[in-house]
């Protein structure tokens, strides 16, 4: 929590000098609009003025800011007769806190340097008399103070009847932004009309009153619409008074009297806004600590207890690959368990199908100490069985009612909720009864790893080369990893506004999650091109994208480290536009209510080391249009940009020593690893270097062991791709096949003509038992090299501790 003053922003549009062309044979009819979101919801706009190539206005427009937000001023020229331009000429995008304090200072910002175009504009900031204002932060993103408004509607006492109306409530930029009552004669609602918005933000109310039709003559005219009534931010109390009540009449008939009360909302969040991990994971991991030290000490032939200190965090990432993953994972899993190493380790992230093995066991709150035969053999049922079934006229009549049940929730729904029953019931038990928070069971004394679960935020518009935001989920906790911003894995669909929860929506079940979880139908054309080739990436964006430049209006005086660059955009045309829209759509996304809905950007956002390292998008320096501002977000598989589920492991805080990469991507068994390393490398995460480039597929081996011997801070990689090797010779380590049992051998996991391509989810009882097989051989005959690293992480936390 901290106090903030408010500050005056004046923006006195002065000219244009040199004004460019409408066409050919016409000057331009221009005008400037003026939007700070972070300020008003409303567009301000000077005068239109026509057939003029030095247009002058001296106009001033004025905004309340808060200093300690972002504040990025959108001065936009326009020009209404040009079809060809989209209706605007040019956006410069300015940075508001290049202006100091009791500063008054002219700029002049280049156009177009060819023709000598440019902007003059008068800026002046000066503070407010009026209290400072209390906002959350954690250096990112902002909360403002919020206020409550709610209008009671009473008769007056007169003689005039009241007659049939709908009146209409507007507060723009609230919660709730419009809402209707109907009114019936005589008859006026008991509960008030209730909004909540940003106490400091320009914001009105405004009030619109319709007759209702019904009962009226239709041969006689309609009777004239009364004006609509607003009352100025000045009337909601939003001048800092800790509580205020008005009272306005509607001057309709002068029978209705509103009272408009104003409140402050309390500044408890339901966001929870930090980069620490949350209190319950803390006491989970002080749980786990002692079971892991327990398990290293028996695998590694310890002669005495290790210390909390010393005990280092292992973790396992497993990727995507459908029925593959599925099948694979469980395989892995039992062979660590038979090995003493499961209680080895802490995390277990999954993305895509090794989600659906994830979800599978951990609703036994007790798996990792159980036989997992009794788990392979129920996987074994599902995968042998035929899918087509899941597809019946029953079936479907099932997954439409289900549907319906969401919409009656609150919740929307889209192709992913059929998805995710789908393989609810081609995977799992197709109850669909379970949900992520109730995994907490399995949790309660650090009895099993933590699960994490992966998905991508995208954006419309973009590619995801573009733009993404990593997300994770655990049975705790559900966020952005960017913003340092969380939610409860029960709130995961509930609606939000400033951080505070406004409507609380069931959780969804579980399957319904599996298909957000594993949504790989989400490409877009660009993102297609990008897999395909990457110039071919890089020449769409160039061809479809608006032309965008760095212009300073003062040169000399160059920014701060926080400061934006003052940037120009001018847009293509109409027809690149469409083609942009279309290459980019993406219908499969599944779309979640926002819970970081009304959020703003921090001054200081870009310095926070934390964002720092996720900050790999396009509109990372364009805080008006990252992610607090969209309604839902917009979840996407993984697997469409790297099949990984890496992310939740680097994280800082979690202080991951040892990573057991499971790998089951389709296609080349290396590209997810060496993407990820050099994804990491560029954000400046600690990341062993990795280079597989020289080795060819069929030269791979069962496991590899990567290591940054100059960075203790990177953890160590034992990969695991999923090949067959050894496993064409030997039925167990050591223990050589003989002729006859030579066929068993014969695993084709990476073929063109794979059984276990990624397209298929039905598999032979043979082909499943094959690859549970040799994924569990993998590991017991590279246990020597998994030991190595946990050896090797121990050592390093003692010398750390030391």
């Amino acid at each position: 929590m901290e106090e903030s003053p408010c500050n005056l922003l004046s923006v006195k549009i002065i000219q244009i000098k040199n004004l460019q062309k409408a066409d050919l044979f016409h000057q331009s009819s221009c005008y400037v609009s003026l939007f700070l979101p972070t300020a008003s919801f409303q567009k301000f706009q000077t005068q239109a003025i026509k057939d003029c190539k030095h247009p002058q206005w001296n106009e001033t427009f004025c905004f309340r800011i808060q200093p300690c937000v972002k504040n990025v001023l959108e001065m936009t020229v326009h020009d209404d007769s040009n079809y060809f331009k989209a209706g605007h000429l040019l956006t410069v995008l300015f940075d508001v806190s290049k202006i100091q304090l009791g500063e008054i200072i002219c700029l002049t910002f280049p156009l177009d340097p060819k023709i000598q175009e440019e902007l003059d504009v008068e800026f002046r900031l000066e503070s407010l008399p009026i209290p400072p204002e209390r906002i959350v932060t954690n250096g990112v993103l902002v909360s403002p103070e919020i206020s409550c408004l709610e209008v009671q509607m009473s008769e007056r006492k007169t003689k005039k009847k009241s007659t049939d109306r709908n009146l209409i409530f507007t507060v723009p930029g609230s919660y709730e932004e419009t809402q209707n009552r109907s009114l019936a004669s005589g008859l006026h609602p008991a509960n008030p009309v209730v909004f909540h918005y940003i106490k400091y933000k320009e914001s009105a109310l405004e009030i619109e009153s319709k007759s209702c039709a019904a009962g009226s003559n239709a041969c006689s005219p309609p009777p004239p619409k009364p004006p609509p009534m607003s009352l100025p931010p000045s009337g909601l109390g939003s001048h800092g008074a800790a509580e205020q009540s008005t009272s306005a009449e509607l001057a309709l008939d002068n029978v209705m009297k509103l009272t408009v009360n104003v409140k402050d909302w309390p500044n408890d969040l339901d966001v929870r806004l930090g980069y620490d991990l949350c209190v319950e994971e803390q006491m989970f991991i002080q749980k786990r600590k002692k079971i892991v030290a327990a398990a290293l000490k028996k695998c590694l032939h310890l002669e005495t207890d290790l210390q909390e200190p010393e005990v280092p965090v292992v973790a396992i990432m497993a990727t995507g690959g459908g029925a593959r993953a599925f099948t694979a994972l469980h395989g892995h899993l039992f062979a660590l368990q038979k090995q003493n190493l499961l209680d080895c380790f802490t995390y277990i992230t999954g993305s895509s199908g090794s989600t659906w093995t994830l979800s599978n066991l951990y609703e036994n709150a007790n798996w990792s100490h159980q036989e997992l035969s009794r788990e392979i053999a129920e996987a074994r049922k599902n995968v042998i069985k035929c899918k087509l079934s899941l597809l019946s006229l029953k079936n479907l009549e099932e997954y439409s009612r289900a549907l319906e049940q969401r919409q009656k929730e609150g919740l929307k729904t889209f192709v992913t909720d059929i998805w995710g029953l789908f393989i609810d019931k081609a995977f799992g038990s197709g109850k669909c009864n379970s949900t992520l928070s109730g995994q907490k069971r399995a949790l309660t004394q650090g009895q099993n790893p933590l699960p994490i679960y992966m998905v991508l935020n995208t954006r419309d518009k973009y590619s995801l080369e573009e733009f993404k935001e990593w997300m994770e989920f655990t049975p705790f906790e559900t966020g952005v990893i960017k913003y340092g911003a969380y939610i409860r894995s029960e709130d995961f669909g509930s609606k939000f506004f400033m951080g505070r929860m406004m409507k609380k929506i069931p959780e969804s079940k579980i399957c319904f999650m599996k298909g957000i979880w594993s949504n790989v139908f989400s490409y877009n054309l660009l993102d297609s091109s990008h897999a395909c080739d990457t110039c071919g990436e890089n020449i769409w964006h160039k061809r479809t994208w608006d032309s965008v430049t760095d212009i300073e209006a003062n040169p000399l005086q160059p920014p701060r480290p926080h400061e934006l660059n003052t940037r120009l955009i001018v847009p293509d045309c109409k027809s690149t536009q469409l083609l942009r829209k279309v290459i980019t759509e993406r219908i499969t996304t599944s779309k979640i209510y926002n819970f970081l809905k009304g959020f703003q950007l921090h001054n200081g956002y870009l310095d926070n080391k934390n964002f720092a390292l996720w900050k790999d998008t396009v509109l990372a320096t364009f805080p008006n249009e990252l992610t607090a501002t969209s309604e839902n977000l917009s979840l996407t598989d993984t697997a469409a940009y790297i099949d990984t589920s890496y992310p939740p492991l680097m994280r800082p805080e979690r202080k991951v020593d040892v990573i057991l990469h499971l790998n089951y991507s389709t296609g080349s068994q290396t590209a997810p690893l060496e993407e990820a390393s050099r994804y990491f490398l560029k954000q400046g995460i600690p990341f062993p270097r990795i280079d597989l480039s020289n080795l060819k597929e069929r030269d791979l081996k069962e496991c590899y062991v990567f290591e940054d011997a100059k960075s203790s801070r990177a953890p160590i990689v034992v990969f695991f791709p999923l090949v067959n090797d050894t496993f064409r010779k030997y039925k167990a380590p050591g223990v050589q096949r003989s002729p006859s049992e030579m066929k068993y051998g014969e695993v084709d996991v990476t073929g063109p003509h794979s059984p276990y391509a990624i397209q298929h989810l039905q598999y032979t009882a043979e082909n499943f038992d094959k690859l549970v097989e040799l994924t569990s051989y993998n590991i017991q005959n590279n246990k020597y090299l998994i030991l190595q690293a946990l050896q090797r992480a121990t050592e390093r936390k003692k010398w750390q501790k030391r």
